[in-house]
């Protein structure tokens, strides 16, 4: 577990395939969203758009205070999109009426220029996804500049514009906190929620949580 600074420190010993953790993410996150305003956290405050058709502000509407889980896909995505969709409908099952309010799942479009938020609400929909669960779109420079803030970039240019090749990866923050992490999309939902707890202490310890570890522990 590490603030957002480390994250970014660490970044080049991943060795993820399409997560471009690098010491020049800031610089690059930058030049990206060109004068769009920034939080005070480097992440951009770009409006991006649900697939109810409502605009958002990434940070103050999105991110700010809150317990996130944020991954990026696209609805003509025919390889870890839509399992990973599933995976994540499992994780949000797992979540239980925590998904809204305590914590705010995110599925960002890889390809603004075709998905549009009827697009989205559609993919959104075939999967079965419930409520709670904000699928975003916007303009692709706005786009491009969160996709970079995240770190869901190849630092080889080439890869980095394969849409085939992107990161199966999950940024899970709590920004109140400056607590962030990362799983991967497809990983087993027990543990991905586990990551989720871990940076929210003060659900981690709560009743429900302790009775979850005494079963696994059990097991």
């Amino acid at each position: 577990m590490s603030s957002r600074r480390s994250w970014l420190r660490d970044a080049g010993i991943l060795g993820v395939a399409g997560l471009g953790w690098a010491l020049g993410l800031g610089g690059q996150a930058s030049r990206a969203a060109g004068q769009v305003r920034s939080s005070s956290r480097g992440l951009p405050n770009v409006v991006l758009t649900t697939q109810h058709g409502r605009p958002v502000r990434f940070y103050d509407d999105l991110i700010r205070g809150k317990v996130v889980a944020i991954n990026m896909m696209y609805t003509s995505c025919t390889g870890i999109c839509p399992t990973g969709t599933a995976n994540l409908r499992e994780v949000q099952r797992l979540l239980g009426d925590r998904v809204g309010r305590q914590v705010h799942l995110y599925s960002i479009t890889l390809a603004p220029e075709l998905d549009t938020p009827e697009a989205l609400r559609e993919y959104a929909e075939r999967h079965r996804v419930g409520p709670g669960w904000l699928f975003l779109t916007g303009r692709p420079e706005d786009v491009e500049a969160v996709r970079i803030s995240l770190g869901f970039y190849d630092p080889e240019p080439d890869v980095d514009r394969d849409k085939n090749s992107h990161s199966g990866m999950l940024r899970i923050g709590n920004d109140r906190l400056d607590r962030w992490s990362m799983a991967p999309v497809m990983g087993n939902p027990e543990q991905i929620l586990g990551t989720l707890d871990h940076v929210d202490p003060d659900y981690s310890y709560s009743p429900q949580v302790q009775r979850r570890r005494g079963t696994d522990s059990a097991v």
